[in-house]
């Protein structure tokens, strides 16, 4: 392994507001998505609207499904400048809805514009680096996408809570209106440069129904295991059975065939995308949990591994975008060894005894499994694909990630419910949590070598 630096890079001045224009809307994306947990009780309080709690994040996760899933085939039909324009848009009207509701039903219409809207845009801002970068310059283009999640995760949940506190929960939402209008206007001469390619397939409604479909059956399915925690059986199997039905139904539509059977190519990097995400994010889901319930960690200290986790992403998405003498497929599967292995320690840890400060080491790991992992499969999608189909292919992988990610922290949401319920103690059941999710990584790095394209050599340069 070799690690070079090459010039000029992403901040040359050819691609320098390309750059600043992506990390400061993926930026925005996210410190959006952490403010709304610190802003969400004061909402629900002065709105009146506990029973519609849950709502404000399914109807996030639905509708960002469906913006992905219309975004793809747009942005191959027509480049990546008005899905990008108009995601823009719809995230910042979701943004005012939200920040001037008098309901919470409102309140909720004006999350799922901003689903709809980070859907859009995510897509396009992928098609946008096929098209604005050479080649030897998108993995360290994609790695600005995963760096540009550490700065929300440093500042987020603390600036939240401050305007929250002092100015109101609406600013939360109103303050990002003109960093939104300025992140579009960043992107607009990258945009101007890209032109709509030639000859490709009509769109149409099709995938973003399927979307809806595939989203409405995370959110069924979790309806259903919150079911089977409370012993409500008659529910429990019309709930799972209709939630099954609809998720696979809609992903058949929306991801490339073969992905379940991970078939050499893009279908296997999408189906390796989803398999890491629910793992991370269902473990992640429980870390802050975790240590203030089985070793009596405090609200701070037990949020700093997610911080922790935060610097090991930008470590590894720096360094993936800088190693040139090891093949991609061969960097993802040592991506998830180190996934593995921070999960397998987090499963130590449950046992009786054990002491918590190791999680924030392991959380490094983690978080640099998933830098070096997340941009590598962007960057094996985006050389497997056809110009024509660099939107579609990398909508499919966005909703693998998303999907797996919703069904990721459900699953470890129902377990935690049946702790509660006393079906199983605690440490036991987040025990299982963190070996089933090392088997599921372990399974992906298994199969790592079948993101390659057929008969490329995954061996080490």
């Amino acid at each position: 392994m070799e690690i070079v630096e090459r010039s000029p890079g992403v901040l040359a001045p050819q691609w320098r507001l390309t750059s600043i224009g992506i990390a400061v809307s993926i930026s925005l994306f996210a410190f959006e998505g952490l403010a709304v947990a610190t802003a969400m009780p004061s909402a629900v309080r002065e709105l009146r609207g506990l029973a519609f709690f849950g709502w404000s994040y399914s109807a996030f996760l639905v509708m960002n499904l469906v913006g992905l899933g219309a975004a793809g085939q747009w942005c191959d039909r027509v480049g990546p400048r008005r899905p990008l324009l108009t995601g823009i848009a719809v995230f910042t009207a979701g943004l005012l809805v939200a920040g001037t509701a008098v309901n919470m039903v409102i309140f909720v219409l004006g999350r799922s514009a901003q689903g709809i809207g980070v859907g859009l845009a995510s897509t396009a801002v992928f098609k946008l680096v096929a098209t604005a970068y050479p080649p030897e310059l998108r993995p360290r283009a994609l790695a600005i996408i995963s760096a540009a999640y550490v700065v929300p995760a440093l500042v987020g949940p603390i600036l939240s809570g401050t305007i929250t506190a002092h100015v109101g929960w609406r600013w939360v939402f109103l303050g990002l209106v003109p960093l939104a209008l300025a992140c579009g206007g960043a992107l607009l001469r990258a945009l101007r440069m890209s032109a709509a390619p030639e000859g490709t397939s009509a769109g149409g409604f099709r995938k973003p129904l399927f979307a809806l479909l595939a989203g409405g059956g995370v959110v069924v399915l979790q309806a259903g295991g919150n079911a089977v925690v409370a012993g409500r059986t008659p529910l429990t199997v019309l709930l799972l059975g209709a939630g099954l039905l609809a998720l696979v139904a809609g992903l058949r539509e929306l991801l490339p065939r073969g992905s379940t059977r991970l078939r050499r190519g893009v279908p296997a990097v999408i189906a390796v995308r989803g398999l890491l995400a629910g793992a991370f994010y269902a473990v992640e889901s429980v870390v802050p949990l975790s240590l203030a319930t089985l070793h009596g960690f405090g609200t701070a200290a037990a949020g700093l591994p997610l911080l922790a986790g935060s610097i090991g992403w930008w470590a590894g998405a720096q360094a993936q975008g800088r190693i040139t003498r090891m093949t991609r497929p061969s960097l993802l599967r040592w991506g998830l060894v180190a996934l593995a292995c921070c999960f397998v320690g987090m499963a130590a840890l449950c046992l009786e005894g054990a002491p918590g400060w190791p999680v924030y080491l392991l959380w490094i790991v983690g978080g640099l499994g998933m830098g070096v992992s997340v941009p590598t499969t962007g960057v094996l999608v985006l050389e497997q694909s056809a110009e024509e189909e660099t939107g579609t292919n990398s909508s499919a992988l966005q909703i693998s990630d998303v999907t797996a990610a919703g069904l990721g922290t459900s699953a470890a949401g129902v377990l935690v419910g049946a702790t509660e319920a006393g079906h199983l103690g605690f440490g036991a059941g987040m025990g299982v949590l963190g070996v089933v999710a090392a088997a599921v990584c372990a399974a992906a790095a298994a199969g790592a070598s079948r993101t390659a394209r057929a008969g490329e050599s995954t061996a080490v340069g």
